[in-house]
């Protein structure tokens, strides 16, 4: 139903082949007929297509895609070139120009991010239109937390970002001290406002790490278009 990166479906094969799977691929194929959802199924797996396993430094994971029409694309926190900026993108292109001193982008399309090795990863990767969370606990999050699970395993060392509740519910997938985890609250208004996002200081901890680990820092400024 989806494409996905030959070598990542090698890794995920068993869970492609597992009858839970096949069940959830079934009622996922009745969604996408009945109501209108989110992403289009070419970008279900954009991130892991854009990012091979063993090209990942960092992984931003979020909720799930945007709800509204056009928006999503198979990113985290990224939308399509020409729609609006979401509140939580914003909140973290500010974090970036404090953090970093980068100008804020007139657009929200991250994928400048994933051709660098950004894992733009939600934890559940379709969603109806106007329903957030509606396909939450279906099946999604067993197949995004064995990608965790995988990368936690790389001798290279990755860093892990998680803003929120949702995204710290993987923590316990990350157990390799050769990593990098960063915490903090989600940058929604709602949670970012009331502290903990802004100030977190994620994106030079992350590039700081990288360097020290003989790696590239991420360019995480989103070029105008």
């Amino acid at each position: 139903m989806f494409e996905i990166r030959k070598s990542w479906y090698d890794m995920l094969k068993d869970d492609f082949d597992s009858i839970e799977y096949n069940n959830f691929s079934r009622w996922l194929e009745e969604e996408y007929h009945k109501y209108t959802i989110y992403p289009e199924p070419k970008n279900v797996f954009a991130a892991l297509n854009l990012v091979p396993y063993d090209k990942v430094r960092v992984v931003i994971i979020g909720q799930d895609p945007y709800h509204g029409q056009g928006q999503a694309h198979g990113l985290s926190f990224s939308v399509q070139t020409g729609v609006n900026i979401p509140p939580s993108l914003q909140n973290i292109f500010k974090e970036l120009h404090n953090d970093l001193g980068c100008y804020i982008p007139n657009n929200g399309n991250l994928t400048p991010w994933a051709k660098q090795g950004v894992l733009l990863l939600n934890a559940v990767l379709t969603v109806r239109a106007g329903e957030p969370n509606s396909h939450k606990g279906m099946y999604w999050e067993n197949l995004t937390g064995h990608i965790i699970r995988l990368l936690n395993d790389r001798k290279e060392p990755v860093v892990f970002i998680l803003w929120g509740a949702n995204a710290r519910a993987f923590l316990p997938y990350i157990t390799n001290k050769r990593h990098l985890v960063l915490k903090s609250a989600h940058p929604s208004p709602m949670s970012a406002n009331q502290g903990g996002f802004f100030g977190n200081h994620h994106f030079s901890q992350a590039n700081a790490f990288l360097i020290k680990n003989g790696y590239p820092p991420i360019d995480w400024q989103i070029p105008n278009v």
